[in-house]
């Protein structure tokens, strides 16, 4: 059971390897480490968590209902909305923007500003970790 566990540990490395570059890879090793600190029984990310995460709806900074959909969507290979600028936002899915997740000073300024405005908190280090896996894989799957 306990080479299982490691060969999914892995396994799961491997496959994040192919869709970060160096940076992202060590800023996802180094949510990992803040996570497995915070929970021992700490496993993994998990995209479902991820998406649950995402796309579930709470009371934002403005006093109004809102996820993470509500401005980037369900389809996360299409552009979004900020629903309080009206901004237009490029695609969240590295299949349709090569440009996400390339820069972890743009990932962690949005996931801090984000998880603000609909958390109105900063995230855990799981939960940053689960919701970029999510976005990554959600195409792929």
């Amino acid at each position: 059971m306990r080479q299982l566990f490691y060969l999914l540990c892995v396994i799961g490395t491997l496959s994040q390897a192919e869709m970060f570059n160096g940076e992202m890879q060590q800023y996802m090793e180094s949510l990992r480490a803040a996570a497995l600190k915070e929970d021992p029984s700490f496993t993994g990310f998990d995209a479902r968590r991820g998406e649950q995460i995402f796309t579930s709806e709470h009371i934002g900074k403005k006093g109004r209902p809102v996820s993470c959909v509500s401005c980037h969507t369900d389809d996360l290979t299409q552009k979004g909305e900020n629903i309080s600028t009206g901004k237009v936002i490029e695609p969240l899915s590295p299949v349709a923007n090569p440009k996400r997740f390339t820069k972890v000073k743009d990932v962690k300024k949005w996931l801090r500003r984000n998880f603000k405005d609909v958390y109105k908190r900063a995230g855990t280090a799981q939960e940053k970790g689960d919701v970029i896996t999510y976005i990554v894989t959600k195409e792929r799957r």
